[in-house]
């Protein structure tokens, strides 16, 4: 069965990867060039998203290009720690954590792709997407053309898929934050912990990355959604100075910068009531941004579980109507949760200050068992398969 894939992501080369296992013939439009391994912000992969790829054999490869974190350390704006906890796993869960660069992860698993038998072509950006009697078709920028029998759709947040698809899809809006990431150089960060700094105005994330790097990422709360055209380097690192001046820990790590990466915008979707057609499907940001540190890993969940259902309905039509009532329970609960994670990040003062002191109390006692839901997914194992569904 041939399938087109539009955006090779996170979400698009896993599907990538998950649809040759199952034995599907597989084209990927990507409308940028190829990832490079120092491009980009890092991103986090919770046990979760760990398990789904080590059902699609690439595990190994993606923890040795990351950093194993085991911990996490949440403290408050006065430095005071509310919760030291395991990093996106329960404590009994033996898959630590893995932060890496979006680069890096985009590169493995397109790599484990190609290796697969799927077809990568870059710079083709997706205009157009037809559905006819017995397919569908995608039309590009460049003028090419393609037509199979499957179009997913993993190109992101500003999708156009999801718009052809559903003519009153929403579209994306400010979601109150904007973040800062960077480099520096410094000691005395212990090895192996995520620190969430619930900070007087957004948030501020830091990890030992080896060699005396330090990765950080600062969220900023801003009701205005700020340009990010234009503005030079040096302006975008006097924000995050003035920011989180009050703070002593993220001042510190924001004083040793050596490198910045570009600005990020956030911007939050409401609800996608349709996610697919008979020949049409979207996944990862396409049909649910998530946010909440679980946006790749949720992306490989889309992918594997789009496999399985692919390789046990026996038609495409039915396949999806497979992935979105297997899927969209769990999205959205997390949706919820992603909404409450984002609301603490923009809390006032004096709501951060009662924030903090419900933490204190909750983390040692219920974070674990509140998360349990999330980290305890169990991925649909594949088989290969020669079995072509129309």
């Amino acid at each position: 069965m041939r399938t087109i894939i539009i955006g090779g992501g996170v979400g698009g080369s896993a599907a990538a990867l998950a649809l040759r296992q199952v034995g599907l013939d597989v084209t990927v439009y990507e409308a940028y060039g190829d990832p490079a391994g120092d491009i980009g912000s890092f991103v986090s992969l919770a046990s979760n998203g760990l398990r789904c790829l080590e059902v699609l054999g690439c595990l190994a490869q993606v923890q040795a290009a990351g950093i194993d974190v085991p911990r996490q350390r949440m403290w408050s704006a006065g430095g005071r720690l509310l919760g030291d906890v395991p990093r996106g796993r329960r404590s009994s869960d033996t898959l630590h954590s893995v932060t890496l660069m979006r680069g890096r992860l985009v590169a493995t698993l397109r790599d484990a792709a190609i290796a697969a038998g799927a077809r990568i072509v870059t710079g083709e950006r997706a205009v157009q997407v037809t559905e006819t009697a017995d397919g569908v078709a995608a039309e590009f920028a460049s003028g090419l053309r393609d037509s199979a029998d499957l179009l997913v759709a993993a190109d992101g947040i500003w999708s156009t898929a999801r718009g052809q698809l559903h003519a009153a899809a929403p579209t994306p809006e400010y979601a109150g934050l904007y973040a800062l990431s960077g480099v520096s150089s410094m000691d005395g960060v212990d090895p192996g912990v995520f620190n969430l700094t619930f900070a007087r105005n957004g948030a501020f994330i830091h990890l030992a990355a080896g060699d005396g790097e330090i990765w950080w990422q600062a969220q900023i709360s801003d009701p205005i959604e700020p340009d990010r055209h234009g503005v030079p380097e040096a302006e975008w690192l006097r924000r995050a100075e003035q920011h989180f001046q009050r703070e002593k820990v993220p001042s510190a790590v924001i004083a040793a910068t050596t490198r910045l990466h570009p600005p990020v915008i956030f911007h939050a979707l409401d609800p996608v009531a349709t996610w697919h057609s008979d020949r049409t499907v979207l996944i990862g940001d396409a049909a649910h941004p998530v946010g909440a540190g679980q946006g790749a890993s949720m992306a490989i969940e889309d992918a594997l579980t789009l496999a399985a259902a692919l390789q046990t309905q026996p038609t495409v039509a039915a396949a999806l109507k497979a992935y979105d009532s297997e899927r969209r329970p769990r999205i959205v609960k997390l949706l919820d949760a992603a909404e409450d994670n984002r609301g603490i990040k923009r809390a006032g003062p004096l709501k951060r200050q009662l924030q903090a002191a419900v933490m204190r109390l909750f983390v040692p006692l219920f974070y674990e068992r509140a998360t349990a839901w999330l980290y305890s997914h169990e991925p649909a194992q594949l088989h290969a398969s020669g079995h072509h569904r129309k």
